[in-house]
């Protein structure tokens, strides 16, 4: 466990230099300022691995890794992340050469170098998350942290509740390999068609309408709705909102920043 840290002992900035640690957790939006002095008190505060827990201590984030509890406080102005609602007929992509509608007829040129992370195939809608922050946007997409992605899916034909039960315990072989759900559960149903919830860890390719046309249910309609802890919520379909503070904080400790 890191030692205590003292300004006396290892100063990384002057006392005219940086920025008080109490304001800086203020604007990342860890509260009120008070509040943030009682999270470097109670010992949460790390600075470059060291524990701070004297007030007035300065700081220069753009050169020293800030961290609450475990994770990295980020709070560089340049970067923005988005939650998109993605209609049906968009393409997951900033430019077509067909001149068919992407992602930047919706978000415009209003942000510099924002990308998406991850796609859902042209027929699907629902939550994309876009960024100009690429740290952030390579632990996203990486397998290794595996973010859980949440959908409804409108299935042709009626399945019972052992269907969603076999997904979860033994999965379905595709031409790719074995793959299993995290949670399924059957919301509304007719003779004619199926509404389930299905929550996974894969990003492959259409993944979801994979799974369920390989057992005779194909996929009529499907709506992403959450990742990680971000969710779609009443985000209407073609608009955008900019995430939080501590959306972004939480999404950057969901991939281990």
């Amino acid at each position: 466990m890191p030692n205590a840290y003292s300004r006396a002992e290892k100063a990384h900035t002057t006392d005219n230099e940086g920025i008080r640690l109490q304001k800086l957790l203020a604007q990342a939006g860890f509260g009120s300022r008070r509040k943030c002095e009682e999270i470097i008190t109670e010992g949460r505060v790390e600075v470059d691995g060291e524990l701070v827990t004297e007030l007035g201590t300065r700081v220069d984030p753009a050169h020293q890794q800030i961290r609450v509890d475990g994770s990295r406080v980020r709070i560089d102005g340049r970067h923005i992340t988005l939650a998109l609602n993605k209609p049906k007929k968009v393409l997951s992509t900033m430019d077509d050469p067909k001149g068919r509608f992407t992602l930047s007829d919706i978000v415009g040129d209003k942000y510099e170098r924002i990308f998406h992370m991850g796609r859902l195939d042209y027929d699907s809608e629902g939550l994309i998350l876009m960024t100009n922050d690429g740290e952030l946007s390579q632990h996203v997409m990486h397998p290794k942290y595996e973010v859980e992605k949440t959908y409804i899916a409108t299935l042709e034909g009626k399945i019972g509740g052992n269907v969603c039960r076999r997904l979860v315990s033994q999965g379905v072989q595709l031409d790719d390999g074995l793959i299993k759900l995290d949670h399924c559960a059957i919301i509304d149903g007719s003779r004619e068609s199926t509404i389930v919830k299905v929550v996974l860890h894969s990003g492959k390719n259409r993944i979801v309408r994979r799974i369920f046309g390989a057992i005779g249910f194909p996929v009529k309609r499907l709506v992403r709705t959450q990742i990680g802890p971000i969710k779609l919520g009443d985000l209407k379909p073609g608009t955008y909102r900019v995430l939080s503070q501590p959306e972004v904080r939480s999404l950057s400790k969901e991939v281990g920043l």
